[in-house]
């Protein structure tokens, strides 16, 4: 019978949902079986993780959401006090949170996403508010860099999301074995000034002359965590 609450005063679904994100930040979603997260959680039942969640898929769905909920609450309080104005503190406000959870040993969360990103379609049916707050994000940086082809800044914000994460997965993952990493204010100090960069470049004349103006032959893009 799978015990209610851990030894740490965790519920056993929160375990279950801690204990897959450690796993299958380390080795992969298919790396992981549901029976070596069940043992590795401390339960006896064997089918705990189809008795809280479902399927495999639901597991996923509830990492996910475990962490968004915190993001979401903390990128909605930074927001309120940042002036609109500032590219790179609109920048601060939505990735900070992000990199603050390197600095927890104990939250894999940024390497479990770029364990999703291998699959996208686990990104398409994000919580309603993350989804809402990104499109607002989106809006806010397209206000400031008027100067950028809408398509290319699209473009350019999704892969600002991306650069952040791996800088900081990586980040994570250098401090789990005990490496020396720069000081917190300067990792996001110099994170941030790369993503402007990245934002606001001009864009060169053959970067313009690849443009599709073409609406049907817009990428996906996809609400990055």
């Amino acid at each position: 019978m799978t015990s209610s609450v851990s030894s740490l005063g965790r519920s056993a679904k929160q375990q279950l949902i801690l204990t897959a994100e450690r796993l299958y930040a380390v080795h992969g979603l298919d790396g992981a079986p549901l029976s070596r997260i069940v043992s590795e959680a401390g339960m006896s039942n064997k089918s705990a993780v189809q008795y809280h969640f479902g399927s495999k898929q639901a597991l996923i769905a509830a990492i996910l959401t475990n962490r968004l909920d915190d993001l979401t609450r903390r990128r909605t309080l930074l927001v309120a006090r940042t002036p609109p104005a500032d590219l790179r503190r609109v920048l601060e406000t939505h990735q900070l949170p992000l990199m603050e959870l390197a600095e927890d040993p104990d939250c894999y969360y940024l390497p479990f996403l770029e364990q999703l990103l291998h699959d996208v379609r686990h990104l398409e049916n994000l919580p309603e508010a993350h989804q809402q707050m990104q499109h607002a994000y989106y809006a806010r940086i397209g206000v400031l860099v008027p100067e950028i082809p809408r398509p290319l800044l699209d473009l350019r914000i999704e892969q600002a999301s991306l650069t952040c994460l791996g800088l900081c997965a990586h980040r994570h993952r250098i401090r789990a074995l005990g490496l020396a990493t720069p000081p917190f204010a300067l990792h996001v100090s110099q994170v941030l000034d790369g993503l402007v960069a990245q934002l606001s470049t001009p864009p060169s004349a053959e970067t313009l002359a690849a443009l599709d103006p073409s609406p049907t032959s817009r990428p996906t893009l996809h609400a990055l965590p």
